[in-house]
């Protein structure tokens, strides 16, 4: 299968890269050593279109095929991966399933906003007991005539908090006619009487992009704010984690690629013992290992994208390149740091940030441990 960019996608390359080193770079520190979301840098990525890349045209969006907006977060995360991971939260778990799932009504009136750079949008999965296991979401929601009352918590959630946040497609309990309980997505927009949200600081991770803490008590929204059908929640889900997996492991390819290219030009400017520490063959070593797992990653990753572009079944091999980017992103961001040695611990240097970072890679969309799960599955075992 052919899987190399065409013209155009390493044109949009180029073009994102340079917006990455000339715009976030020179902030990603700060702001990472300040533990700050910036709306203004957020902005300006949705000036590029970041903001809408997956959304079609006549909604405002960009309409990329899958492999390009992949690439695009590629870039972003070789630089910085809290940037990256708004613009992947918004696109994959924001736009996506109301694209996807969203009525007429509900697309004409969320998209436009969403894909004109100014706003964000949130997906509320998990919670103190309900991650991987989806079904065991305790938040709820009745229905009293035409409104949903909705009561629960969420936490972890990416973009929920922000001075641009429009809203949250939450997943939550249901009853059926039957008084079975089923998993449904329902539209909260901030502002909603009865939901408050509060950004979660602490992280050691992407400690510039935003993750919150939701509540709601007695929180009522019309019943037209359902998402899709009563009861099939989890299939919503689903979906959306795995063309959400492919944004993930797009982060955790560019973060590696990021963490090589630190580390290659390190050894040929660091010298020891009257020559540059890429002359010793235990550190040329490294940095051949380092090449082969990201040509392969990128092939991984590459082909999935056009599975998906052209309607075959992906799951599977979403759940591989999402495990495989991130497993590869540790151990290229730690062989890095090995070639930085002293110098590599310290916080002025990038890759001290890119060591931190990649660590959520093997838990967010997905924990390593059930994508080997999902691998197993698709094999018939």
């Amino acid at each position: 299968m052919y899987i190399l960019p065409n013209e155009q996608q390493e044109k949009e390359r180029l073009r994102i890269r340079e917006f990455a080193e000339e715009i976030i770079a020179p902030e990603a520190a700060i702001l990472d050593k300040e533990e700050r979301f910036s709306p203004e840098l957020t902005i300006k990525m949705g000036e590029q279109g970041l903001l809408g890349l997956v959304a079609p045209k006549e909604y405002g969006g960009q309409e990329k095929d899958t492999l390009s907006y992949i690439i695009a977060v590629e870039e972003l995360a070789r630089v910085d991966s809290s940037q990256a991971a708004t613009v992947v939260a918004h696109n994959s778990l924001g736009l996506t399933p109301i694209i996807n799932h969203g009525t007429t009504e509900q697309k004409e009136k969320y998209l436009p906003k969403l894909t004109s750079g100014k706003h964000l949008w949130a997906f509320g999965l998990t919670e103190e007991n309900a991650g991987s296991d989806a079904r065991g979401t305790e938040t709820t929601a009745v229905r009293d005539g035409d409104q949903w009352v909705i009561n629960g918590t969420k936490r972890y959630i990416t973009n929920a908090s922000t001075s641009l946040t429009l809203g949250v497609t939450l997943q939550v309990m249901t009853k059926d006619s039957n008084g079975r309980s089923n998993l449904t997505t329902i539209f909260v927009e901030n502002g909603t009487p009865g939901f408050e949200s509060k950004r979660m600081l602490g992280k050691m991770m992407w400690r510039a992009a935003d993750t919150s803490q939701l509540t709601f008590k007695n929180c009522r929204v019309p019943y037209s704010n359902l998402m899709g059908e009563e009861g099939q929640g989890i299939r919503y889900m689903l979906k959306a984690l795995d063309g959400g997996r492919l944004s993930i492991a797009a982060m955790g390819l560019g973060l590696a690629q990021g963490a090589f290219e630190m580390a290659l030009k390190h050894a040929k400017t660091r010298k020891q013992f009257g020559r540059s520490i890429g002359r010793n063959q235990v550190i040329g070593f490294k940095l051949a290992d380092m090449s082969m797992k990201l040509e392969l990653a990128r092939n991984t990753l590459y082909r999935t994208c056009l599975l998906k572009d052209n309607g075959h079944p992906y799951a599977k091999e979403a759940a591989m390149a999402k495990l495989y980017t991130s497993e590869i992103a540790r151990e290229i961001a730690d062989e890095a740091v090995q070639i930085f040695g002293g110098s590599g611990l310290f916080k002025d240097n990038p890759i001290e940030r890119f060591y931190r970072d990649q660590r959520l890679l093997q838990i967010g969309e997905g924990t390593s441990e059930i994508l080997r799960l999902v691998i197993a599955r698709g094999l018939g075992v």
